[in-house]
């Protein structure tokens, strides 16, 4: 009678290979929550979520002139009559008096490159961190720590506001320079302003702000490097930072949860095609976001949980 079979001996497995076949189910786990999110019908439009991953860019339009090497482009997520979400909007920023807004019945006419209108600002903008958002271009006038709210119907400034504190015109700017020290954003939560102080030490200070009044409703400070950026956006409450301008594998490397006041490291592959990205925007309505990339105007498909 044979007697009872030796009990598999257990052999630890090396360290290095652990770590491999960890790192290899990793990739499998993201492409699951990309179909699992693509699989489920309505998921794309029902509310928030995290940024997961960000798509190629898509191209819709080149600026002709060395005025477009950067610049700034948007589409209204919350427009008011009598415009909509088909319009777009365009800001050439290079130049001392940029005043020049350029208004587009849809984003195809801006591909052929003829405005439908051109409103002049009554005050110069500075930079690229202008956005539109329930009617208004949200912009920080030339050499200024304000926000001020242009209205696109009434064409005049009816809201202007300092932000206290707030570095300008080359203090605190995101890696490529160019005066980025004063940011706008928009996302489902509303309204917000992304800068540094002094107090801050340079770290990049977020601000809620009322989209009427500019009234600052509330301020976070994080202890994401601003001038360590390339740029930065917010969806559903949380900023994303990029890591580089130029890189053309670059990543979205940070994000700061302004419900928890956390920050976490990230490595979302992002990709900037052209090597020189000067403004980034997230779209709420659109689902997408905007950019600048040396003189293109380009779009990213963005998936979240």
């Amino acid at each position: 009678v044979p007697g009872p079979a030796a009990a598999p001996r257990w052999e630890p497995q090396p360290l290095s290979y652990q770590e491999l076949q960890s790192e290899r189910s990793e990739v499998p786990v993201s492409r699951l929550l990309e179909e699992t999110a693509l699989g489920r019908p309505g998921k794309e439009d029902s509310g928030c979520g995290q940024l997961l991953w960000v798509g190629e860019p898509v191209v819709f339009g080149r600026a002709d002139s060395i005025a477009g090497k950067y610049g700034v482009w948007m589409k209204d997520p919350e427009p008011v009559p009598p415009f909509t979400r088909d319009n777009t909007w365009r800001v050439d920023t290079v130049g001392t008096e940029v005043r020049q807004l350029f208004q587009y019945e849809e984003a195809e006419q801006l591909a052929r490159g003829y405005p439908a209108k051109v409103h002049i600002l009554p005050r110069p903008l500075e930079s690229t961190g202008a956005v539109i958002y329930r009617g208004g271009l949200f912009f920080q006038p030339r050499q200024s720590r304000s926000v001020a709210r242009y209205d696109l119907r009434a064409e005049s400034i009816t809201a202007e506001r300092e932000i206290p504190g707030a570095g300008y015109h080359g203090q605190y700017p995101y890696s490529w320079g160019g005066y980025t020290d004063i940011d706008l954003a928009v996302d489902e939560t509303g309204l917000w302003v992304i800068y540094s102080t002094e107090k801050a030490r340079g770290a990049i200070v977020l601000s809620k702000l009322d989209p009427e009044t500019l009234e600052i409703r509330r301020t976070w400070e994080t202890n994401i490097r601003k001038r360590g950026v390339a740029n930065s956006f917010l969806i559903c409450g949380t900023l994303y930072t990029v890591s580089s301008y130029s890189a053309p594998n670059a990543t979205i490397n940070f994000a700061y949860d302004t419900a928890t006041g956390t920050s976490r490291a990230l490595s979302i592959p992002f990709e900037n095609r052209f090597r020189y990205l000067s403004m980034l925007d997230y779209n709420p309505a659109e689902r997408q976001l905007f950019a600048w990339d040396s003189f293109n105007m380009v779009t990213y498909p963005v998936r979240l949980s």
